[in-house]
């Protein structure tokens, strides 16, 4: 049997702002009804038990925030599923790296939201055309990366705007990256890591081989990103936005899609402007 915890000493829970632009300012929200998304993998079985006999698991709807147990990936996948709800989400790792949640601690989850800060980001969205003239869209909270499907490189052309930024990229594909994400894959591939309230998306070639020196781009978070497949018969792309993939790409559009606002909850330690200022000075020092 769910038991029921009394919350009725937690009034009002304000949430602090991040310094960031992209945060929302000081607030005070009323969190006491929780809703728990938890990964269904092996490991998180036996705290699904212990956490749902200690706290009350609440419909979505009428729910005041989303704690997500479980990785980045997992994050992703929820922010996306639960987003026509307007909800915020605090994550509590229990993946791998979990860039994007707080560190797993099972007890005092009221108090730690209580005193969370909040920060909002937006993501891509994407318009794909595909070589069977199918207009297919999609958000992507990390980033949008073009990749070759065969064994032969991606041959591109990128544009933002009216300007264009290469004419021809010949390379094993293109990522766009959002500051949010610009830790993750973008910075595997040698990309730039953004601040959070930097405004820019970073524009990172993967394994480009000519131009072999070219290292990308930092542009606008206004900028409207265009790729075209130069060769889609003999060279054959797809795309993905965070982990949903579309094959056969003719072209795409990107832009920041700024009437998307995810809200996410983070302990005083683990805010993400601090977790990228972080990656920030280790890039350097390396």
């Amino acid at each position: 049997m769910v038991k029921s915890v009394d919350t009725s000493d937690l009034k009002s829970v304000p949430i602090g702002s991040a310094s960031s632009s992209l945060a929302e300012g000081t607030t005070n929200m009323i969190l006491k009804k929780i809703h728990f998304a938890i990964d269904k993998i092996n490991k998180n079985k036996s705290f699904e038990k212990n956490i749902l006999k200690k706290y009350k698991n609440f419909a979505v709807k009428s729910s005041d925030v989303i704690v997500v147990l479980g990785g980045d990936g997992f994050m992703l996948s929820t922010l996306k599923k639960y987003q026509k709800y307007n909800k915020p989400f605090y994550g509590l790792n229990r993946g791998t790296f979990g860039f994007l949640m707080n560190k797993f601690k099972n007890n005092n989850i009221y108090k730690k939201i209580f005193k969370a800060k909040l920060v909002t980001i937006s993501p891509l969205k994407m318009i794909v055309k595909t070589k069977k003239k199918k207009t297919i869209s999609a958000i992507a909270i990390n980033d949008v990366s073009l990749l070759r499907q065969s064994k032969q490189t991606a041959s591109l052309r990128i544009s933002y705007g009216k300007k264009m930024l290469i004419k021809k990229l010949i390379s094993d594909g293109i990522l766009v990256s959002t500051p949010a994400g610009s830790t993750a894959y973008n910075l595997s591939v040698h990309g730039p890591i953004l601040s959070l309230n930097s405004k820019k998306i970073a524009v990172t070639p993967i394994s480009p081989f000519r131009p072999r020196r070219w290292k990308g781009r930092v542009l606008s978070s206004s900028s409207v990103i265009k790729i075209v497949n130069l060769n889609i018969k003999k060279r054959p792309v797809s795309i993905v936005a965070d982990n949903i993939e579309v094959r056969n790409v003719k072209s795409v559009k990107i832009t920041i899609n700024n009437l998307i606002k995810f809200k996410l909850l983070y302990d005083s330690n683990s805010v993400l402007t601090k977790k990228i200022k972080l990656e920030q000075i280790k890039k350097q020092i390396s």
